[in-house]
């Protein structure tokens, strides 16, 4: 599924305009701050590996374990770099690029779904 990012934008912008309507009128409704900025994760340098399923995602093979990736580690086609869990069945998730890794986009435990970006490869 594509999202369609002039749509966030607006969705965005609807959202300030609201908060500073709230404030001209003296209400304090406590709104969380979000984060704005759009990043496209592929472009010439970076290359994200995604989910391939629902799941949850795991960094090490066992709790306690060194991590499969950590960020400036070089990594090749085909290395796990996480696990996702689901259904009892862990599911090693394969790297898809060679490279260096630049950001893990996920923490150990958390909830992922099916295309989210896992970690982004330079």
């Amino acid at each position: 599924m594509e999202i369609d990012k002039k749509v966030i934008k607006k969705l965005i912008d609807a959202l300030e305009d609201f908060k500073k309507s709230l404030n001209k009128t003296g209400q304090q409704i406590d709104i969380p701050e979000i984060e704005t900025s759009i990043e496209n994760t592929e472009t010439e340098n970076y290359r994200s590996v995604k989910s391939p399923i629902i799941g949850t995602v795991y960094l090490s093979p066992e709790p306690g374990a060194k991590p499969f990736v950590e960020v400036g580690k070089k990594i090749k086609k085909g290395d796990t770099i996480m696990i996702v869990e689901a259904m009892k069945t862990m599911n090693h998730v394969p790297s898809t690029h060679n490279g260096t890794v630049q950001k893990i986009s996920v923490e150990d435990g958390q909830p992922v779904e099916y295309d989210q970006v896992l970690i982004l490869i330079e």
